[in-house]
């Protein structure tokens, strides 16, 4: 079958930028091969961004207009912000979103990377045109259903979002940069962020809706954990243990995992003589494979030391991982 011309010059062309190269740069087969597979892993990249971001936005209008919004209900963060405003002013939701987002933008500008302010621009104005616009029927006027069901939806869009490289909502970025200031760690400032929005709407609203609107920000902001970080969130576990090489047989052959292994030292009591020689083990397992791990290492030694330890990030290694995009 025949190639148009005009086609295979257009893919050419996109290959040499995905390339780096210039315009009149022959291409080796190599080089076109390696830049082919560079051009389809962009286009792959760009898919599931936009699928990502786009069923986020869905979710998060669902959460707003399906749940939150009817119930005069609020969550954290700019979009808690600009829930409040509306309900005691009656300005346009769509445009608040806009406007009290657009300073986090700017500074996630020059704080993160100008693609990741141009998708969370667009992301967060599709997001204004799906409240303005796209009817959402109203689920339920139950208010703890509402807060519980509310913020899971809003926090699936938000970790959605997220995923496919951008933010409906400023407020992380602006931790980000206070955390690069000052000392404050990003969820210190979020938790403090939000116990002042909560103070306000208690004040402005009621003490109940401020009491559920809490439980709304719970629950999302552990969807978007969940979504984040997936069922398989990561565990560290380093064993010390006189068996070590039959644990090793047992991480290594038997679960199929990898690990490392540091030489040190294990001691006890009083003096400082009694030291012997010990390979301690580390390896990194999902919450699902901790049972069976601890099972097994208390078959080959009761008395094994065992210390775990939350995984908020990693990189390379044998552990499969999803990447955001």
């Amino acid at each position: 079958m025949a190639v148009n011309p005009n086609l295979q010059h257009l893919i050419v062309n996109q290959v040499k930028k995905a390339l780096g190269k210039k315009d009149d740069t022959i291409l080796s087969r190599y080089e076109y091969a390696k830049g082919a597979w560079k051009l389809k892993r962009n286009l792959r990249d760009i898919f599931s961004s936009t699928v990502y971001i786009s069923l986020g936005i869905l979710s998060a209008g669902f959460g707003l207009k399906g749940f939150l919004i009817p119930n005069t209900f609020i969550d954290g963060g700019v979009t808690g912000i600009s829930l409040l405003i509306n309900e005691k002013t009656g300005f346009s939701l769509s445009l608040l979103i806009i406007v009290l987002n657009l300073p986090f933008l700017i500074l996630g500008w020059r704080q993160i990377n100008k693609i990741f302010s141009i998708k969370s621009i667009v992301a967060i104005s599709v997001l204004a045109l799906v409240v303005a616009f796209l009817p959402y029927s109203v689920m339920t006027n139950d208010k703890l259903l509402v807060a519980v069901f509310g913020g899971f939806f809003l926090g699936a869009g938000i970790g959605l979002t997220i995923r496919g490289g951008a933010v409906i909502d400023g407020t992380e970025v602006l931790a980000i940069y206070l955390n690069r200031k000052y000392s404050l760690s990003v969820g210190d400032f979020i938790l403090i962020f939000n116990i002042v929005i909560f103070s306000v709407a208690s004040w402005l609203l009621s003490i109940e809706i401020a009491l559920y609107s809490t439980l709304t920000y719970l629950s999302a902001s552990r969807t978007v954990d969940f979504i984040l970080e997936g069922i398989e969130e990561f565990t560290g576990v380093t064993i010390i243990s006189v068996h070590n090489e039959e644990i090793v047989h047992l991480i290594k052959e038997k679960m199929g995992m990898g690990l490392t292994i540091y030489s040190g030292k294990r001691g006890f009591g009083r003096r400082g003589d009694n030291f012997t020689a010990s390979n301690i083990i580390f390896t990194v397992i999902t919450r699902l494979e901790i049972r069976r791990l601890t099972t097994e290492i208390e078959k080959i030694d009761p008395n094994a030391f065992i210390i775990m330890q939350s995984i908020k990030d990693m990189r390379g290694g044998m552990v499969k991982k999803r990447p955001l995009k």
